[in-house]
């Protein structure tokens, strides 16, 4: 499908940042968007790229009152040589079919998907920053805009994709953070929609994480919806612990997303002559291993941090340290392995990025 380009003005272009170092994370937006509309009967149509502005939707529009909507999250970066590349979009575009799969959307063939962020990012090559850290965030996302009070799957979908440079994730360092494990409310069950990254999944997961932070925690950790004793994942991010050399994560059974830097770490961990497990992990045995020390280290894989030290674990009333409470030696490495293939400075020999410039 080719992809028009609708050109605007200079005076209808946005002031572009000046500091990078202030760029936070998702507030800013780059001039133009991707739009691509799905209609009954005549799939696919109109693929634009065209200025950033507000949607006008029909206020019956079906995404807001039945939530008929999916995202993504992956990252361009700027290399020292100029060059801008990106991370395992195909992975993108198919765990996005696989949402929309779950949620009765249309999928989005694959090139389209894969073309479009290219050529979104090559226009907007201008606001992918280069500084230590920085990346220009992508957000695919779909929409069902048919208006009608009335469940069912729409007629009608936008889906469009936005760019936002973002800033170091980690604007005071590495360091590592505080995790409570969540045993009162529950994030996902097998046959839900865990495995779908839409929408609803993060809503009915802010009460816990707000009541988490008052504790002077960082983040929840998540235990199964059944048994409540099986760990899942950490909010945005799939959770792991190192015994040693031995990587050890929970198994994809239906209910945890399925994670693009989850799958990569896996990757770089058996190259680097790691043992991996992808098993249960029950919450008791967990606290126990922590508090022996066989469990060494501990972090989270996500889009938007790369890979998350974690220094302390609380559950049930009882906080415990991992390892020596600072940075472990394989968390930092394959942190580092795995941001030096983003940026350029490691070689590629995953064949992960895709240059678009």
């Amino acid at each position: 499908m080719e992809i028009r380009v609708i050109p605007i003005s200079e005076g209808e272009k946005k002031a572009k940042y000046t500091d990078e170092s202030q760029l936070g994370f998702g507030r800013i937006f780059t001039d133009y968007m991707l739009l691509v509309e799905w209609k009954e009967g005549q799939g696919w149509v109109d693929a634009r790229i065209k200025k950033y502005e507000p949607f006008q939707i029909d206020p019956a529009a079906l995404v807001l009152h039945y939530a008929q909507e999916i995202f993504e999250g992956l990252k361009a970066y700027k290399w020292e040589d100029g060059t801008i590349a990106l991370f395992r979009p195909e992975m993108n575009a198919r765990r996005f079919n696989h949402s929309a799969e779950r949620l009765c959307m249309p999928e989005v063939p694959e090139e389209l998907f894969v073309k479009g962020i290219e050529q979104l990012v090559a226009q907007e090559s201008a606001w992918v920053p280069g500084s230590e850290g920085t990346s220009l965030y992508i957000r695919p996302a779909m929409i069902a805009v048919e208006p009608h009070v009335g469940i069912k799957p729409s007629d009608h979908y936008y889906f469009y994709v936005i760019l936002s440079p973002v800033g170091a994730y980690y604007a005071n360092g590495f360091n590592p953070v505080r995790i409570m494990v969540e045993d009162k409310y529950v994030r996902a069950t097998p046959g839900g929609t865990g495995e779908a990254k839409t929408g609803g999944n993060y809503a009915s997961s802010l009460k816990a994480g707000l009541e988490a932070k008052k504790k002077g925690y960082d983040q929840v950790l998540w235990l199964d919806g059944v048994h409540k004793r099986y760990i899942e994942e950490v909010g945005s991010m799939n959770m792991f612990f190192a015994y040693g050399d031995t990587i050890v994560t929970a198994p994809l059974e239906g209910s945890i997303l399925h994670g693009i830097t989850r799958d990569s770490v896996l990757t770089l961990a058996k190259s680097m002559g790691l043992k991996v497990e992808e098993r249960k992990i029950d919450v008791n045995d967990l606290m126990q291993d922590l508090k022996s020390g066989k469990i060494t280290e501990a972090f989270g894989s996500g889009t938007a941090a790369v890979v998350t030290p974690v220094g302390t674990l609380c559950y049930a009333g009882e906080t415990v340290q991992v390892g020596n409470g600072g940075v472990g030696k394989h968390t930092q490495t394959l942190y580092d392995t795995l941001t030096g293939i983003q940026t350029g400075k490691i070689e590629d020999k995953f064949g992960w990025m895709r240059k678009v410039k």
